[in-house]
């Protein structure tokens, strides 16, 4: 496989991929609000995963190298992160705000990569780690979106997690993207059935109101999210510098936005769009600065993160 290219022109090819990414990731937000409005979360969750894992089985063979390490990011990034962020869908009653408060993801990994494992942190990235955070917080404290806190505080959780899981992957050997899929989304379903079983009741007078759209809504994040936006971002970053994408794909909010706002009720004030705006241009700064520093060959745990698999 040939090193990434770090020259400065897209392809048409490339930009359709991002642009498809983007698309994908942002549906799917309203995809996972949607089912878990007539779905418990876990038992949308281990759906998905359970369907996810049949496309990827064949993916998942041996060797599975450090299998403590692989088997703990599986379970950061599979079920507590998915099952947090389905949860926090759940109870949101906007759209926009939860999908904001996903994107803390990037300088998180930043973070904890300065906290546990020393790594430097540039005075851009934590100015950008600190207008992040501003900026939930601005969006956060807007009275439309304050009753939305929990749901916000739910979706940083479930960053923190994912950050998580990018930290043990830097201990942890190379795993190809599908292959690691495979084994987040076959830790994922029996965890997710499990914790449904457990503590989610009416799961089969729910599934039986599942009408068509709630089903469609399900394959999708399992088709198209878990396996076709992987496939698009490892054929992504095998081309390019993973720093040189990131940021086009915090725009996918804008597309939960506006699906958000325009078929699902969701109100946006000026504090909110101004808090989301701060918060997105700070996540930028964090990826930017974590571009700059790819250049001068040492990989960041953003790339790591995202060479790994993806958020949605």
């Amino acid at each position: 496989m040939s090193a990434p290219r770090s020259d400065s022109r897209l392809t048409l090819a490339e930009i359709g991929a991002i642009v498809l990414i983007v698309v994908i990731w942002g549906v799917n937000n309203a995809a996972a609000k949607m089912a878990t409005q007539v779905l418990p979360p876990m038992l949308v969750g281990a759906l998905r995963f359970v369907l996810a894992s049949a496309i990827l089985l064949p993916f998942v063979r041996p060797p599975f190298p450090q299998w403590k390490n692989l088997a703990l990011l599986a379970i950061c990034a599979g079920p507590v992160h998915f099952g947090l962020i389905y949860f926090g869908f759940s109870i949101a009653h906007d759209l926009s705000p939860l999908s904001v408060s996903l994107q803390l993801w990037i300088p998180m990994t930043v973070l904890f990569s300065w906290l546990l494992l020393g790594e430097p942190m540039s005075r851009a990235a934590m100015a950008g780690l600190a207008l992040a955070f501003a900026g939930v917080a601005i969006m956060t404290g807007d009275a439309h979106a304050l009753r939305d806190w929990p749901a916000i505080a739910v979706g940083v959780v479930a960053s923190a997690a994912w950050a998580l899981g990018a930290i043990i992957a830097r201990r942890t050997a190379a795993v190809p993207a599908l292959k690691l899929q495979g084994i987040i989304s076959l830790f994922a379903a029996p965890c997710m059935g499990l914790a449904s079983a457990v503590f989610e009741r009416q799961r089969w007078g729910a599934l039986a109101h599942a009408d068509a759209m709630i089903w469609g809504s399900v394959v999708f994040a399992a088709v198209a999210s878990t396996v076709g936006a992987t496939v698009m971002l490892f054929w992504l970053v095998q081309r390019r510098e993973a720093g040189r994408v990131t940021p086009y794909m915090l725009t996918s909010p804008l597309v939960s936005g506006a699906i958000g706002v325009g078929l699902m009720g969701d109100v946006l004030t000026p504090q909110i769009v101004a808090g989301a705006a701060i918060c997105i241009g700070g996540v930028a700064v964090v990826a930017i600065t974590e571009r700059l520093r790819a250049k001068s060959g040492r990989l960041t745990p953003t790339e790591t993160a995202e060479k790994v698999g993806s958020m949605s």
